[in-house]
């Protein structure tokens, strides 16, 4: 299992060993020793989440208040998809970026995001499944949104599917009326850096890269 930072500190790619003959597959997608190693505190599990999407489809940009956040272990066992992290915390040094990884059934690379970080995702395949752990329970007064076609974040979302084809982002009626990264941040609510740091066991995120 090998674990690569994005240029988002608090967020990582996890490369699994596979292991593979003519029955299938084989594959360890978290192993919570390594993790801790890398990221340096356990993942608390407070629930399991899986969604299954058609080709085009765009969910994100979500959030949670910190403290307590919720941190996100992501993979992609069916379909494939752009599986985005975006920095929200007020007060970072790389406030307002972004990196992405894909996920799919080919690699099955699995993504990490620490509390205080922006999610969203856009599949490539009809019916691409995402799985996530997450260290808190889904908590509706705490979630947000901001928009992922936010032209001052400038995520680059495909246009071509897996398959070739041409692809529009299809996005919910929440999300496609939810505010910018600039209204946000005016609202107050976006996470501040070092409380979302801290709360995340921030000593070993390192030192923060400016992009």
């Amino acid at each position: 299992m090998r674990f690569r930072e994005l240029s988002v500190p608090g967020a990582w790619e996890i490369t699994p060993r596979t292991f593979t003959d003519p029955r299938g597959t084989f594959l360890e997608w978290f192993k919570e020793g390594a993790f801790e190693q890398v990221v340096g505190h356990p993942l608390n599990l407070a629930q399991a989440n899986c969604s299954v999407s058609a080709a085009g489809v765009l969910r994100g940009i979500h959030f949670a208040e910190v403290p307590p956040g919720q941190a996100k272990y992501v993979t992609c066992p069916k379909g494939a998809v752009l599986d985005v992290a975006v920095d929200i915390r007020v007060g970072s040094p790389t406030f307002g970026s972004w990196d992405a990884v894909l996920l799919d059934d080919v690699d099955r690379r699995a993504v990490y995001l620490s509390e205080g970080l922006g999610h969203a995702f856009l599949s490539l395949e009809d019916d691409s499944t995402v799985v996530y752990l997450c260290s808190e329970p889904y908590a509706p007064g705490r979630e947000h949104g901001i928009h992922p076609l936010d032209p001052a974040i400038g995520i680059e979302w495909p246009t071509t599917a897996r398959d070739g084809a041409s692809i529009r982002p299809l996005l919910s009626t929440k999300d496609a009326s939810a505010p910018s990264l600039e209204e946000m941040a005016m609202s107050g609510v976006l996470p501040a850096w070092g409380v979302a740091v801290a709360h995340a066991g921030g000593p070993r995120f390192g030192i923060p890269r400016v992009t």
